[in-house]
């Protein structure tokens, strides 16, 4: 590790010293680490840290200012520690996000030293989950849309998640559904004109919840592609993430009433002066909108992958028919 590095994070957390004790995960294309430290001299046992590292100029294939990947990637690093910085303070129990302990920026690194939530409570990773759990992420995400309803994002993504049009203009380029090519904009145009926005996590996979051993309260991670947006976004993103075609067409109704059941009474909780009634209208409305949005990326990014389903299609053909 990085030597000053080392030395924030003692700092931060007020211990005599620091140990690794494993890699968690490696970051997308190459671009850094996160690994669990364990410390000494301190209370806390362990702590998250994210050490992202810039890929060597010198060797990139393209070349960093002129690949349209690393700079959507670097912007999204500097959108996570502005998140954390910033933002993330404003969660509350219903929405849980790591504590932040310490950031830093250094030349071609970044650091994010986080609360661990292993030791926190949230121990448990899913790769299938039971309607139960499917609510508490759900319930998660409408807190989490609750407590930034109405906020603009500075320092953020203008417009959240990774998929949007503006930023994955090679996948549109390579897109051979002629239909969905040419109504892309559109779709893209009706979620940036939503009359209610807030904040959307941008990556709301179920990979990125992280759950309690009962499986009742979770927490959640990755917030580089945090930015404004209708909540449908990430509604339809998570449902996608761990429902098969079947189940997303059999549980739609299930799914958008119980978000918005548990988005009601957040938005009680926040003491949020809004007309519930015409907000709900409004995203239900943009629900299959901000599923083809997402199904425009994908069919450009991964022709033939399983999620360009049956459903997807139908709900994209029924989504373009009313532009």
């Amino acid at each position: 590790m990085n030597n000053n590095f080392k030395k924030i994070i003692l700092k931060a957390t007020k211990a005599k010293d620091l140990f690794e004790i494993e890699e968690i995960q490696d970051l997308w294309s190459g671009y850094g680490k996160i690994l669990r430290y364990g410390l000494t001299g301190t209370d806390v046992n362990s702590i998250i840290v994210k050490n992202v590292r810039l890929p060597n100029k010198n060797n990139h294939p393209r070349g960093w200012n002129a690949d349209v990947s690393h700079q959507r990637k670097l912007k999204s690093y500097k959108v996570e520690m502005a998140w954390y910085k910033e933002y993330s303070v404003n969660c509350t129990d219903g929405c849980r996000v790591p504590k932040c302990q310490a950031l830093e920026w250094q030349g071609d690194e970044f650091l994010m030293v986080l609360e661990d939530l292993d030791a926190a409570g949230f121990p448990e990773r899913k790769n299938g989950v039971s309607w139960n759990e499917i609510e508490t992420c759900l319930a998660w995400l409408a807190n989490f849309h609750a407590v930034y309803l109405g906020e603009v994002p500075d320092k953020l993504w203008k417009q959240g998640t990774y998929w949007h049009l503006d930023t994955r203009p090679d996948e549109l380029k390579v897109l051979d559904d002629s239909a969905l090519k040419k109504a892309a904009g559109k779709i893209d145009q009706q979620l940036k004109q939503a009359r209610f926005k807030t904040f959307v996590h941008g990556d709301a996979k179920l990979a990125n919840f992280c759950f309690s051993l009962d499986g009742t309260r979770v927490a959640a991670v990755d917030f580089q592609y945090v930015g404004g947006g209708c909540g449908m976004k990430d509604v339809a993103y998570f449902s996608g993430s761990c429902l098969n075609e079947d189940e997303c067409e059999s549980y739609e109704s299930d799914i958008l009433n119980y978000y918005f059941q548990e988005l009601r009474a957040a938005l009680k909780k926040q003491q949020r002066t809004v007309d519930a009634d015409a907000l709900e209208q409004e995203w239900r409305i943009l629900y299959p909108v901000a599923w083809t949005d997402f199904h425009r990326f994908f069919k450009g990014w991964s022709p033939g992958h399983w999620k360009t389903n049956s459903y997807s299609e139908r709900v994209a053909r029924e989504v373009i028919k009313k532009l």
